[in-house]
């Protein structure tokens, strides 16, 4: 008896070892970033860290995309990855350094802005750690991560969380939701100290127009829809009004003055540039989904969210297409090529003329993996 009792421990103990093992891989593999292509019209890849020296060396680092033209004009900014959990904001940002080219004026990127959010998934969501692309020649995977900065990288966090800039009190989980620790603070937490590095870009790069992309559950008040700082009104009103003139709706929102850490505020009060955020609709961030697994996360598909159009719980409706990939990279693309027109047309002076941009039509009908660069 007592034999057999040692040997079923031993058993168990080899086999706890392996799955941990096994495990251990998979948890290690979520660090490593999915590739980005540098397209024809990159001129200049660097780091944040080359704008905020307190960022080098940490999980908070993350690649900044240049690409400039030959005439001298104005400067976009553009930022996907602030919620890792959004894949199209990733998507989107990595079809504009793949593709674009600019003719007047200089275009910035950040695919990742937080780089840390991508090396952990949301704990008992039942996320998948990465989603594939089918494309003309291939596979292209990506990463799929947290809301939040890895607690790992921020530990721990505070019993609660109060922005340092306005006073403004939030529960602890969001010091680590970098949508809400602008302007950042160098002395900060690690999603402060983010957030301040991309500030400092915007300072240091003189930005005209910033972009944050986003998305959000369909029944969210703020989806498919622009939300403008009040410095940047009429910017996003001419590029709303042009988005309807081709088809595409769109609502336009006004940031709130009272609530804080957001970009499209803290940029827009802290920095001369224009601040925007673009919301799409995503149902695998929702609440009435059904499994989250990579083909909700690329086709938009759900049956549950057709049900909730049916019941009247939703603010964009949903049928059997639901709300793809390419719908909602689509969408955040012509949206920022109708910004940088309105930003061309109210400064004459400092334009900026974005080329070879994917637009919505485009992308609905040749698909993401057609804008998709093969990695070397």
């Amino acid at each position: 008896m007592l034999k057999n009792s040692l040997l079923r421990g031993i058993i168990l103990l080899i086999v706890g070892g392996l799955i941990i093992a096994i495990a251990r891989v998979s948890f290690l593999n979520q660090h490593n970033p999915a590739p980005i292509v540098e397209g024809p019209g990159v001129t200049k890849a660097t780091k944040l860290s080359d704008y905020f020296s307190g960022l080098k060396d940490s999980p908070g680092d993350t690649n900044v995309y240049i690409m400039e033209g030959d005439k001298k004009g104005g400067t976009m900014l553009v930022m996907g990855g602030t919620h890792p959990t959004e894949p199209a904001t990733l998507v989107a940002a990595v079809m504009l350094v793949e593709n674009v080219t600019v003719n007047t004026g200089r275009l910035i990127v950040i695919p990742r802005a937080n780089e840390s959010g991508y090396s952990c998934t949301e704990p008992g969501a039942g996320h998948p750690p990465r989603f594939h692309i089918k494309t003309d020649w291939g596979t292209r995977w990506f990463r799929f991560g947290s809301r939040h900065s890895n607690p790992i990288h921020q530990w721990p966090d505070p019993e609660l969380y109060i922005h340092t800039a306005s006073g403004q009190r939030l529960s602890a989980v969001e010091i680590r939701n970098l949508n809400r620790c602008h302007p950042g603070r160098p002395d900060g937490f690690l999603t402060e100290k983010i957030a301040y590095g991309i500030r400092q870009l915007v300072e240091k790069e003189k930005v005209d127009v910033f972009i944050d992309l986003h998305e959000a559950p369909p029944e969210k008040p703020l989806v498919n829809a622009i939300c403008a700082h009040q410095r940047a009104l009429e910017l996003a009103t001419l590029a709303a009004i042009n988005l309807e003139m081709s088809g595409i709706n769109i609502r336009l929102e006004v940031s709130p003055v009272g609530l804080h850490g957001f970009s499209h505020r803290e940029i827009g009060d802290y920095t001369d540039a224009l601040a925007v955020l673009l919301e799409v609709a995503n149902a695998s961030q929702g609440a009435f989904r059904g499994r989250t697994d990579e083909t909700l996360v690329v086709s938009g598909k759900d049956e549950f969210y057709i049900a909730a159009t049916k019941l009247g719980r939703l603010t964009v409706g949903f049928d059997e297409k639901g709300h793809p990939i390419e719908e909602r990279c689509g969408r955040h693309l012509s949206t920022i090529l109708e910004l940088s027109k309105a930003f061309s047309e109210f400064y004459p002076d400092r334009p900026i003329e974005l080329e070879n941009v994917p637009t919505f039509d485009l992308v609905m009908e040749y698909g993401v993996g057609h804008y998709l660069l093969p990695v070397k």
